[in-house]
């Protein structure tokens, strides 16, 4: 399906995605990013500096965010500009035992609509709901003013 800039409005909702976060993840993630600060991988020091446990890394979290907006626009290219403000760490409880796949991890929730349109630029600017449950379950927002610009 193409999407037409003539045919978006305001307020419109592009989808919702639930991405699952685990420990695997995180240490795969590290691997390509170079980021390996503990705190995303090993419980004992996570908790010594003050964290509920491990914690999804930062540029993590907001990459798989705006996966959203790049599977509705079917371009990544076409984003020309994505931003956040980090307000919440995503804990990533760790799996109990080596034959439980289903536990562990945590779930973060994305949904977009469209925030604003600009007839001259022919761009649409997407904001993001970012949030997943802390160390207690309680949902929270993880990230705040999670935009993202797309040009048609």
């Amino acid at each position: 399906m193409t999407i037409r800039f003539e045919d978006l409005e305001k307020g419109t909702e592009i989808g919702t995605r639930e991405i699952t976060v685990t420990r695997a993840d995180l240490v795969a993630y590290a691997g390509a990013s170079g980021d390996f600060n503990p705190i995303h991988w090993n419980e004992r020091f996570a908790t010594a500096v003050g964290l509920p446990g491990v914690i999804a890394h930062g540029m993590f979290t907001m990459g798989s965010a705006v996966q959203l907006v790049t599977d509705w626009v079917g371009d990544p290219g076409a984003i020309i500009d994505y931003q956040t403000r980090f307000t919440k760490p995503v804990p990533v409880a760790d799996a109990e035992g080596n034959n439980a796949p289903n536990t562990g991890g945590n779930v973060i929730s994305v949904s977009g609509k469209i925030g604003a349109l600009d007839d001259d630029a022919r761009t649409a600017r997407v904001d993001l709901t970012v949030s997943a449950p802390d160390s207690e379950g309680k949902d929270q927002k993880v990230l705040v003013k999670a935009q993202a610009v797309v040009k048609f």
